[in-house]
């Protein structure tokens, strides 16, 4: 009798520390999710949302049983707020990259004179250029198994963040500001060869008009500059999201190592 109610002690204290990291594995990845590409859009349907953060929990907290328990993470309301602020700050820096192919789309946009087409069709107050490479950018994401990476990246985080452990605001504002720079340079870099393109061809319509006042240029030169823009992005397309997916892939490979 003794023995069994050892037992049965026992595997209380292991169905105890099971779901206390269900518990915390479910908040990180419910916030991490709220923020995801693809998955965080406001498009997609609560009930669509609630059932992936439980499939992903259900994924990852077997393997964190060993790294949290009862007895390290004593469970607390304190706890459960850190594990959301963890799942935050994985789902902003995923969210970064998603506004650099905005930034990049927009510099694209005024420089080939496209910002206004088609404005206030699309869900969100954007060039269409910039759902062009949104709804891309999302779809190669899911495609390289953006799923499969977000649960490695919630494995990988409690490395970095652990839980029950007060995270540092310090250390956070300034990994934030460095990918913030990082993600805005890549989408300078993104756009640079449209912005360089409109740079040169205004010159040359500049040059053109000194010497020949009585031409006008403008008439001339706005549907000649839309038809390179779009030409342009024909060809630069495939190389630019080829681009913004290998720097992603990076970042999801070492979330907290940003690169100068």
């Amino acid at each position: 009798m003794t023995d069994l109610i050892a037992d049965l002690s026992m595997l209380l204290g292991l169905a105890e520390s099971l779901a206390w990291a269900v518990a915390l594995a479910f908040v990180r990845i419910g916030a991490m999710v709220a923020l995801m590409p693809g998955f965080g859009d406001t498009a997609v349907p609560q009930r669509i949302k609630l059932a992936l953060v439980v499939g992903l929990t259900l994924v990852v907290a077997p393997l964190l049983t060993e790294r949290i328990s009862a007895a390290d993470v004593p469970p607390s309301f304190l706890a459960l707020g850190g594990e959301a602020v963890a799942g935050l700050i994985l789902g902003i820096g995923m969210r970064l990259f998603i506004a650099a192919l905005q930034t990049a789309a927009a510099m694209i946009a005024q420089a080939t004179t496209l910002a206004q087409l088609f404005s206030g069709v699309a869900p969100e107050p954007q060039p269409a250029i910039g759902n062009l490479l949104l709804i891309a950018g999302i779809a190669l994401a899911m495609a390289t198994g953006l799923h499969v990476r977000a649960a490695e990246l919630v494995l990988i985080s409690y490395d970095i963040l652990p839980a029950g452990v007060h995270h540092s605001a310090a250390a956070a504002a300034e990994w934030g500001l460095a990918l913030i720079s990082r993600t805005f340079s890549l989408a300078f870099s993104l756009a640079a060869p449209f912005v360089i393109a409109s740079l040169i061809y205004n010159l040359a319509l500049g040059a053109i008009n000194r010497a020949m006042p009585t031409l006008m240029v403008s008439m001339v030169g706005a549907p000649a500059l839309t038809l390179g823009g779009l030409a342009l992005l024909a060809v630069a397309t495939p190389v630019l999201l080829a681009v913004w997916v290998d720097a992603f892939t990076a970042h999801l490979d070492q979330p907290f190592v940003v690169a100068p």
